[in-house]
């Protein structure tokens, strides 16, 4: 269920006097669309739950000073792909220091990534879903958002632009340059 326009406007007020109804009716609303956008990024489903409920906390701590420039939704796809991509840094470091501290155990093991599953794609090979996400994973940050948010989101490009304070333009060469890069990088697999 969308909110239209005027409803958002009536949803914002009512979120930021602290109603309770309003928050749940923005729960209800952008849970998938929140987890949708954290999970390609991530690539763990537990973990984009997670995420998914900081960006309702970040939301809901936050949205008295939010100034209404864009969409309520552009505003959550932004805090999404913040949060999505500030785990993935913080686990790049745990993953560093992790590495380091196996260098002086005795048996010098380093655990296995495990398979990934999108619980939304319905593809006949799940094969090729993990071969996909796993291509779209090794996209460089730019590329990787503006791909997710339009074939995985299913997001105009001026939806996209707005989110990611770029020209149209821009995001149809970011597009472009990540389809390209996909099939490359497909290629190779």
């Amino acid at each position: 269920m969308q909110i239209k326009n005027l409803e958002e406007k009536n949803l914002i007020r009512e979120l930021k006097s602290n109603s309770e109804s309003a928050f749940k009716l923005l729960v209800e609303n952008y849970k998938d669309q929140i987890f949708n956008t954290i999970i390609p990024i991530i690539l763990n489903v537990d973990d984009a739950d997670d995420l998914t409920q900081e960006v309702f906390i970040q939301i809901y701590k936050s949205i008295k000073k939010f100034k209404e420039k864009s969409s309520l939704s552009t505003w959550i796809y932004k805090i999404s792909i913040s949060k999505a991509y500030e785990y993935i840094r913080y686990n790049k470091r745990v993953k560093r220091f992790s590495i380091l501290i196996n260098l002086f155990r005795d048996d010098n093991t380093i655990r296995e990534i495990p398979d990934f599953k999108h619980p939304g794609v319905e593809l006949e090979q799940k094969e090729n879903s993990k071969i996909l996400f796993d291509a779209i994973n090794k996209l460089n940050k730019q590329q990787k958002t503006a791909y997710i948010l339009k074939n995985v989101q299913g997001l105009s490009y001026k939806q996209i632009a707005d989110i990611m304070n770029k020209s149209i333009s821009s995001i149809e060469s970011l597009i472009y340059r990540a389809k390209q890069n996909l099939k490359t990088i497909i290629k190779k697999i």
